[in-house]
């Protein structure tokens, strides 16, 4: 990726189009989740029990990256108070299955369009998820990614602009400068391998309360419970003109929701009902991510899973960064940094996120759409 790579040309519809502040058509594929990562850690947690030629095919199928080695010192202190934060990121290369997927010109270059704070708190029984809408428009710092190459400052730029230009480091310091928190881990995911994970864990059960009929993400639904397939499930979590005010916040509202009904139907799956499921599971999900180098092992991994396993869905809160539209162009917004830094002091302090914090900011109006069946 060459350092002065943006998303803002490279994105049709991306600069504010005829097509209205908040319902202008656009191309960008939504893909990876949290949920996809958990999973994809969970299911190698219960399967990655066995030994010889199973476990070192899991364990060459995660890719990692040394986000430690590309960021040096330069990073906030960790706070040893028993929590942990992640960052997720959900990826969009353009190339072999996601091209076919996602559409779109092979370009080379790679989009991050869904990004999620995980934080668990100490004793890992709660967590609370901030999600960062990619239209935020943020104070990039200069870094460094992981091959080297050195990326300049850039102000009032796109949030997914980060990954763009410098990968999982350059995104990494961008929320660490944001948050002023440090990223104990972080999980990248792609959409095509999400896609698989669902249709392999049998779909996902969940009710609309509205019809949502959304041709550019190929999505239709009547109200009412379905059993979304890995096609409808990505469509589902990429959509935004068929439901709400067709913003980015309404489809990360649509996509929290999801996590949690995919959360919840994960932990009661047959696992164990046949080694062959099990293990195609764990092939595919190991497939589908991308690690910091701490959990680029499936031993580590399996460590590292087995203490979210804990975390039930009703016990995840849910949050989208404080923000506001911008005044001057209402297709990105802003960060609310005084309710934002209420937020990142209660992380920081392993403490829930308040109330205040989150009430009275810019929503996407898809709250209540899709539930859990």
């Amino acid at each position: 990726m060459s350092a002065d790579s943006t998303p803002e040309p490279g994105i049709p519809g991306e600069n504010g189009s005829s097509n209205g502040p908040r319902h202008r058509r656009e191309r960008g594929r939504r893909k990876g989740l949290l949920v996809l990562a958990w999973t994809a850690a969970g299911i190698v947690a219960l399967g990655g029990t066995g030994a010889g030629y199973l476990y070192f095919k899991l364990n060459g199928n995660i890719k990692s990256v040394d986000i430690d080695q590309a960021l040096g010192s330069a990073r906030p202190t960790k706070v040893d108070n028993g929590s942990e934060n992640i960052l997720v990121l959900g990826s969009d290369t353009r190339s072999g299955a996601n091209k076919k997927l996602g559409g779109g010109t092979d370009d080379g270059s790679a989009r991050s369009d869904t990004a999620m704070i995980v934080h668990v708190y100490e004793g890992h029984k709660r967590a609370s998820v901030v999600s960062i809408p990619r239209d935020t428009l943020i104070d990039r710092p200069a870094c460094t990614d992981t091959k080297g190459g050195t990326h300049a400052a850039a102000s009032g730029v796109m949030f997914n602009s980060a990954y763009t230009t410098g990968g999982a480091a350059c995104a990494v310091k961008t929320v660490e400068s944001i948050t002023g928190i440090r990223m104990d881990h972080y999980l990248e995911v792609d959409f095509s391998g999400f896609e698989k994970l669902i249709d392999e864990l049998g779909g996902v059960e969940v009710t609309t309360t509205k019809a949502i009929d959304d041709p550019d993400s190929h999505l239709k639904l009547k109200a009412g419970t379905h059993t979304l397939n890995g096609e409808q499930a990505l469509g589902l979590v990429r959509t935004r003109h068929g439901v709400g005010d067709g913003s980015d916040l309404g489809r990360i509202q649509l996509q929290q929701a999801f996590i949690k009904a995919l959360v919840t139907q994960v932990k009661h799956v047959g696992l164990f009902t046949s080694p062959k499921k099990l293990y195609d599971l764990a092939d595919t999900a190991t497939k589908a991510v991308t690690t910091d180098s701490d959990l680029g092992k499936v031993d580590s991994l399996m460590a590292w899973a087995n203490g979210l396993k804990g975390i039930k869905a009703s016990n995840m809160h849910m949050v989208t960064m404080p923000v506001e539209y911008d005044p001057a162009d209402p297709n990105r917004v802003i960060v609310l940094k005084s309710k934002a830094q209420q937020v990142w002091t209660a992380l920081k302090n392993d403490q829930p996120i308040p109330a205040a914090a989150t009430k009275g900011n810019a929503t996407g109006e898809a709250a209540g759409v899709v539930a859990s069946s």
